[in-house]
């Protein structure tokens, strides 16, 4: 396919080509006599609708126009990375060509990306992937035995022993036969089938999937998806790019984002009227409150006692089962819960979990690992889930590589196990550390208002703005929060997330902020927040 681009651009530009030259498109033999005739009748199409176009006949010569795009995909909003980030990327350029600002750096606070925080990797993740990514490393005496040996573990489980071979589509069998086993260990004995286990490109990319396996229907008879507010927008993304129904259950902010049943019966009860509610999405800890739902008991006996046993449970607990904060708490996974209820629940309520090497405390965001468990799905829908899993050939080998390091960690008596547990323990530290800085500082700041950080790696505080700045951010057609965020970051450098971009209860504005930064350049973060919303008041006041 490269040949036949360059060949492309030779016949068009140079005409160089010789006509007994062929070349390989696909299966089919092509000569570049055929292909000059091609696209210079080509050229010629293109020449006749310009001319047409000038003299009023057509309106434009492009076939992909935003008028003729999917509509769906213009519905789709996605605010982590959204108008703020993108202002933050311009004013990044404007400082370094020598542009004046109140400020010499932007700090992001606006997403989840760990090491580009400052986050360090961890030893021992690295090593093993350097040496899969170089096999010839193998033989230099720097890198401890277990490194070596995990390398050689996972080489011999890819095609070809390298890194760089395709891997089947469910992922290859040994890393999932690796996390069946972490599972089955997380989880007190729980059985936990590979067969069961999709590995995926991040959580993300195995959302997507499940969701497209489960929207149907027109009308009264379309998906209705059930997700928290706030919410990560992913989810509000893919439902409008599906076209499917966002239905909305909101969180209990003055019980520190607390999940109440009877809201979610209420949210199911009006869906029913415009659409067929399937699915139930759970953050468990949560993003963006940084809630940690540690009672799930409650919440599985209503899905399965109540009419909401009717829907697919989608739970992304799993990528944040690390990042747990408060005091006296554990992570209990959902399918836990479930089991320990007894058979008559866990073989009742469908359950897709996923977990990712994004977050936690390994913060491998670039690498794209993760997996999906399917429990009690429908095995002929097992089959199209396979098949379109299949579509895309296969996870990213190295992402795959590197979860298998993540459920197969060190283990005591090893080498590498010293240095692992430091590091881990380390990095958990220091983000519950920050967890509560957080909480405690921006509580002292007169209109702001924070739940405890109790897991995961955001918050998302309320924010009183003054009457003043409401009616000047409706006037330029913006948010409130979203004029109050794009303020902050062009007066003091600090990009955050207005919580409008996640959901938010009418009458109420916040913003998201991750924990992640260095815990000096955090307390920046929170002193810049605290003086701008002081003179944000006062200005507007």
């Amino acid at each position: 396919m490269v040949k036949f681009f360059s060949l492309q651009v030779s016949v068009l530009q140079n005409q160089e080509i010789l006509p007994s030259t062929e070349v390989i498109c696909g299966d089919i033999l092509l000569s570049t006599s055929f292909m000059s005739e091609f696209f210079s009748q080509l050229l010629k199409s293109q020449n006749t609708r310009s001319e047409m176009a000038e003299n009023g006949l057509l309106h434009h010569g492009k076939v992909l126009t935003v008028d003729t795009m999917n509509p769906n995909v213009k519905r789709v909003e996605y605010a982590v990375r959204g108008p703020i980030v993108q202002r933050a990327l311009q004013i990044e350029k404007e400082l370094k060509e020598g542009v004046k600002k109140p400020f010499t750096e932007v700090i992001k606070a606006n997403i989840g990306d760990c090491h580009a925080m400052g986050q360090k990797p961890i030893t021992f993740f690295r090593q093993v992937l350097a040496l899969c990514s170089y096999p010839e490393l193998l033989e230099d005496n720097k890198f401890p035995e277990d490194v070596k040996n995990r390398a050689r573990r996972i080489l011999q489980a890819c095609a070809g022993r390298s890194l760089g071979a395709y891997s089947a589509s469910q992922g290859i069998e040994l890393v999932r036969r690796d996390v069946a086993q972490y599972i089955e260990r997380r989880d007190g004995g729980i059985p936990c089938n590979p067969d069961n286990i999709y590995l995926t490109a991040g959580a993300s990319d195995a959302i997507m999937t499940m969701l497209k396996l489960l929207v149907s229907g027109e009308g009264p008879s379309r998906t209705g998806v059930m997700i928290s507010i706030p919410q990560y927008p992913l989810y509000s993304a893919a439902l409008a790019e599906l076209a499917a129904v966002q239905i909305n259950y909101y969180l209990d902010e003055e019980k520190c984002w607390s999940l109440d049943v009877s809201e979610l019966r209420r949210a199911l009860e009006a869906a029913r009227k415009h659409c067929r509610p399937r699915v139930l999405c759970i953050i468990n800890p949560g993003n963006p409150t940084g809630k940690a739902y540690l009672h799930l008991q409650q919440l599985a006996d209503a899905l399965i006692q109540s009419d909401l046993q009717e829907v697919l449970c989608l739970s992304r607990e799993s990528v944040y089962q690390d990042n747990v904060y408060a005091e006296g708490c554990q992570f209990h996974s959902f399918k836990k819960v479930l089991f320990e209820m007894g058979p008559e629940y866990s073989d009742k309520l469908e359950l897709a979990s996923f977990h990712s090497t994004s977050k936690c405390y390994m913060g491998e965001c670039g690498f794209r690992g993760g997996y999906m468990e399917v429990v009690n799905l429908d095995p002929e829908v097992k089959v199209q889930l396979t098949k379109l899993v299949s579509v895309r050939l296969c996870p990213s080998v190295p992402g795959q590589a590197l979860l298998d390091l993540v459920v197969n960690p060190p283990q005591p008596g090893e080498p590498s196990y010293g240095t692992f547990i430091k590091e881990r323990s380390h990095t958990l530290e220091v983000l519950a550390e920050k967890a509560k800085m957080t909480q405690e500082i921006l509580n002292q700041v007169p209109g702001i208002t924070c739940n405890p950080v109790q897991g995961a790696m955001y918050t998302f505080p309320q924010i009183q703005l003054p009457p003043k700045a409401i009616a000047e951010a409706k006037e330029k057609g913006q948010a409130p929060d979203m004029f109050y965020c794009m303020k902050l970051l062009e007066e003091k450098g600090i990009c955050l997330v207005p919580g409008s971009g996640f959901g938010q209860r009418d009458g109420t504005y916040h913003f998201r902020m991750t924990i992640l930064p260095p815990t000096e350049k955090l307390k920046i973060v929170l002193d810049k927040v605290k003086e701008f919303h002081q003179s944000f008041t006062e200005q507007y006041s």
